[in-house]
């Protein structure tokens, strides 16, 4: 690999790679790239680095590391492996074949990964405890699962498989669907937006309506079969890049990854930098929701980049005949 930081490799390239180290597959690969993972994880709480790097379906291999947050609770925390997983999600890559990483994976992501289609077969390998390249399926660090299967249906969509949640946002003065753009005057701010950093390239009123459109796509990729409260968070820095997030829950709830955890992983991933280059974010979720991200959003974005301006749009999901059912 060169010297650009890199959280995903496309397939030619892992190729190229598993050549020039003389090595039988791609899959030989992923324990050699662990350790230079590790190195891009952010624990300035714990000081332990982990890494995991993936094999997606398509070939892409995909990185995964360990963020912690001062100032939160730990459960705020990102594992490696939920990097991984989220990181596949944001690149489109449908499915997760094996990975490698550094620790073995705790209970927390061994319940995680239950959310993907067939996980039983999932193969991994952990460097700490193997060598010659030994990779074992999940079920052996996992017996007795429990996860979807003993919830959902066939034909509901899990983790890394399309989703579509027909979510529509709300005005704010009515409660009235748009498609992604707020017609209410009133919420609407003129000029620039200047920032510590520097100067946003966007207009309030554009940068609020970008926001505004990718929250609502990622609140309709949300993973959120149990609660049936999906949500999504949108991110910008400086230089008015925007990155996504998705809720993701687990069978088991716990496990479950907040939308701005996910949006904080497309940023790593993305070569965002540091959080204080983050000036704006937006969450849209259900104003009824049952299980609502709002609260805990906004004590995660005051306390990770004190400058961001932080927005909540709701939103509701319509039935077949295009009546409103939340």
């Amino acid at each position: 690999m060169d010297h650009q930081v890199k959280f995903v490799v496309e397939a030619s390239e892992a190729e190229s790679i598993t050549q020039k180290l003389g090595l039988p597959s791609v899959r030989h690969l992923l324990p050699v790239l662990v350790e230079p993972a590790q190195s891009l994880a952010r624990p300035p709480i714990s000081n332990y680095h982990v890494g995991a790097v993936g094999l997606g379906s398509d070939g892409r291999l995909f990185l995964g590391v360990n963020l912690e947050f001062p100032g939160l609770p730990l459960n705020h925390s990102v594992h490696a492996e939920q990097f991984l997983l989220t990181n596949l999600a944001v690149h489109h890559c449908p499915g997760l074949l094996a990975f490698a990483v550094s620790a073995a994976p705790c209970g927390h992501c061994r319940q995680f990964l239950q959310e993907l289609r067939n996980p039983c077969s999932l193969q991994i390998h952990i460097t700490s405890q193997h060598q010659n390249n030994h990779f074992e399926p999940l079920r052996e660090i996992l017996p007795n699962p429990f996860g979807p299967f003993d919830l959902l249906d066939d034909e509901t969509p899990l983790l890394l498989e399309r989703h579509n949640n027909g979510l529509s946002l709300l005005n704010r003065d009515g409660g009235d669907p748009c498609n992604g753009f707020d017609s209410n005057p009133q919420s609407k701010r003129s000029g620039n937006f200047l920032t510590t950093n520097g100067f946003c390239k966007y207009a309030e009123t554009e940068r609020s309506t970008l926001l505004k459109i990718a929250a609502l796509e990622a609140a309709n990729n949300s993973h959120a079969p149990y609660s049936g409260c999906p949500s999504g968070v949108a991110i910008m820095d400086c230089d008015g890049k925007i990155y996504k997030g998705s809720y993701v829950e687990s069978a088991a709830y716990n496990p479950s990854l907040g939308p701005v955890q996910a949006a904080l992983v497309a940023f790593v991933a993305g070569g965002g930098g540091g959080y204080q280059r983050i000036v704006a974010a937006a969450l849209v979720e259900k104003e009824t929701a049952n299980v609502r991200q709002e609260d805990t959003a906004r004590l995660s974005l005051m306390l990770i980049s004190p400058q961001c301006d932080f927005t909540v749009f709701h939103c509701c999901s319509f039935d077949e005949n295009g009546c409103k059912n939340d």
